[in-house]
């Protein structure tokens, strides 16, 4: 009998994009952060995607301090794989935002593969001004539309040459097929080895929508440029969270869900937790002939360095 496909779910804990006021599950404390991740683990998430906030007011921090409250304590509770954020400022250098990943040494960080706009400012257009619980909010998220999520080549080389002696599999963040040629230039010059791993991602106001004929042809043009020297996830933003993780489980790829990417378990109902994201698409993945990777067989399918390699 043929083996079973083995699905990687990864699980992107609390992310810079929401903000504490549009959900009471999003985690922001050093405790909340590392509760959920470890719940999330326990519910069948073998790569733990990490953004790190202020501990008091919940804004998002590319710290490297903040990151050290949590990361131990998530380590020591399970064995899932690390993956620390290097996009984690909309406004921020490479040089700041490639800090956290530098000083730990993760098994897994994400690199976004090109410039975009990247603006969720619609969201400030839900809540009222005195809704917000802290003042940093509204003006965060009501002017994200002026910013250029820079990441250009210059960035990308910089931030895989200072991070190449750590032995860090990337997580190659795609939100449009010019990302996917982004990458394959990259490859060429020497940047990135096989087997890479691409996260393909869909439903981001400036980037690629989140349609399944987007997912097919983004998946098409991969098989074109990279063959069989690639592994692949979906994350769908918002809405399409769970309709392209399910999707994607079923023509070969892995899935991403937490409160990162949506803050809903079903529409208009908000997810109690990201356990309770990462157990819903476990049930699907599942129940429609999957099997769900173990932390050590992501490792495998993923060709990384292990557990025992990380600095924290």
């Amino acid at each position: 009998m043929a083996k079973k496909q083995k699905t990687i779910i990864t699980c992107a804990v609390t992310g810079a994009i929401h903000t504490p006021t549009m959900s009471d599950a999003l985690p922001y404390t050093y405790d909340d952060i590392a509760k959920q991740a470890i719940e999330a683990a326990e519910a069948g998430a073998s790569i733990l995607h990490l953004h790190a906030r202020d501990n008091v007011t919940g804004a998002p921090s590319v710290n490297p301090d903040d990151f050290a409250a949590f990361l131990p304590r998530v380590k020591q509770a399970t064995d899932s794989v690390i993956n620390i954020s290097t996009g984690g400022s909309l406004t921020l250098s490479i040089q700041d935002r490639i800090k956290p990943a530098k000083t730990f040494s993760p098994e897994m960080c994400s690199m976004n593969m090109g410039s975009m706009n990247f603006s969720f400012h619609p969201l400030a257009n839900r809540y009222k001004d005195d809704d917000w619980k802290f003042d940093w909010e509204k003006e965060y998220v009501a002017n994200s539309d002026q910013n250029i999520f820079r990441n250009t080549f210059r960035d990308i080389k910089e931030a895989a040459d200072t991070l190449a002696p750590h032995d860090i599999k990337f997580e190659h963040e795609c939100y449009d097929v010019g990302h996917l040629y982004n990458l394959k230039f990259c490859m060429e010059v020497g940047l990135f080895k096989a087997p890479i791993f691409i996260q393909f991602i869909f439903g981001i106001l400036g980037g690629i929508g989140p349609e399944v004929d987007n997912l097919v042809f983004m998946k098409r043009t991969a098989d074109r440029l990279f063959g069989d020297d690639y592994r692949w996830s979906v994350l769908g933003a918002g809405g399409a969270q769970m309709s392209l993780a399910s999707t994607a489980s079923q023509i070969g790829g892995n899935v991403r869900v937490g409160l990162e990417d949506s803050l809903f378990i079903s529409r208009g109902k908000l997810a109690e937790s990201n356990a309770h994201q990462v157990s819903k698409i476990r049930g699907i993945v599942e129940d429609l002939g999957c099997e769900v990777a173990t932390p050590d067989e992501a490792r495998e399918i993923l060709d990384l360095k292990g557990g025992d390699c990380v600095s924290f």
